[in-house]
Parts: structure tokens; C-alpha cells; sequence
């Protein structure tokens, strides 16, 4: 692997976006609003993928937002971002959310996420990355993790694909038989 201007390491890009969490972030349950968390998750995705592009980029997709842990008003919540992934114009930026009580001083971590940016130029077409340089077994791991996200949606979208064209309603039967659901067909 060549280790010229084209690739950078992850450390260059990585952002951390803290804030205070106060009453108007709250929803009717007095916790903090997801909403709010995936608002700054967006902010941060974004910055740390277009200080690794050099160039603007956008959300592609989101793949999986956990929410692990409740975060309350009064909360110092810290947004780390690092990109785990880089294929040819996209970018996957891993998230992860602590939030600290600053009267306990206790920290819990409370969100994780995996987003997609695609960088694109003054044109708004798709450029190229600079590649990543891997320095650490953690690095390589997540990065690893990144390709088989990549093919597991791949083949997610697949199947789903293939039962919107398949016509055999026996399997689709076999599949509820288990779930809370009452199928009534009407003619």
C-alpha cells in the first residue's frame, strides 16, 4: 500500500462535538429527545468525513442508530466521530455518544451509529476519497466490521427485493406463523 497524499490517518479527522443538554432538547418522557442526538450525530458525521475528504459531503444513509442508555437534561454529551471505512466517493463514520453527569461525574455510553457520507465536488458530483491508513488492530477491525455491514445490507437488499417479486404467499404464511399477527385474506 502506497502512503502518499492520497491516504490519510484516522486521527487527522476525528471530531468530538460536546453540549450541554438542556430542558428544550427534552421530550414528553423528560429525556433527552432522539431527535436532538441524531441531529448532532449528523453534524458531526459531517465534519469529521469532510475534514477526511477535503471536499463537501452529504448523508447517504444511516446504518443502525442504538440507544443504549436514556440521557437526562443537565447532561454533558460528547459526540466522537472517527472514519471506520472509505470506499471510492464514500465515507463511514462510526459514532459513539457519552454522556457525563457532571454533579456524579459519571459517564455512560448511550448511542452508537455507522454513517455514510459521500464526498462530492464544486459540481455536486461524487469524488474520490483520500484512502485511510490503518495503524492499530482496533483500526483494522473496524474497518473489517465497515466491508461486512456493506455486504450483509447488500444482501438484506437482495432478499427483500426478491420477496417483492415472488408471488409465493405459502412462505410468507410459514414466516407469520410465529409473530402477532392474524392474517384474514380478503378476495
Amino acid at each position: 500500500m502506497g502512503k502518499d497524499q492520497t491516504y490519510k490517518h484516522i486521527s487527522y479527522s476525528e471530531t468530538t462535538i460536546t453540549e450541554l443538554m438542556i430542558p428544550s432538547y427534552s421530550n414528553f418522557g423528560g429525556k433527552i429527545h432522539g431527535g436532538i442526538l441524531l441531529s448532532l450525530m449528523d453534524k458531526v458525521a459531517y465534519v469529521c468525513a469532510a475534514k477526511h475528504a477535503g471536499n463537501y459531503c452529504v448523508t447517504a444513509s444511516i446504518d443502525t442508530v442504538n440507544f443504549l442508555e436514556p440521557i437526562e437534561v443537565g447532561e454533558l454529551v460528547s459526540v466522537m466521530a472517527s472514519v471506520n471505512y472509505v470506499g471510492n466517493t464514500s465515507i463511514v463514520v462510526g459514532i459513539r455518544i457519552i454522556s457525563q453527569n457532571v454533579k456524579t461525574n459519571t459517564l455512560k455510553h448511550t448511542n452508537t451509529s455507522y454513517f455514510t457520507m459521500v464526498a462530492k465536488d464544486e459540481s455536486n458530483k461524487p469524488v474520490q476519497v483520500p484512502g485511510l491508513i490503518l495503524e492499530t488492530p482496533q483500526q483494522i477491525r473496524r474497518f473489517a466490521e465497515a466491508i461486512k455491514r456493506k455486504e450483509l445490507r447488500q444482501n438484506y437488499r437482495e432478499e427483500v427485493e426478491h420477496m417483492k417479486t415472488s408471488v409465493d404467499y405459502e412462505q410468507y404464511l410459514e414466516l407469520l406463523k410465529s409473530e402477532r399477527c392474524l392474517v384474514t385474506l380478503r378476495n
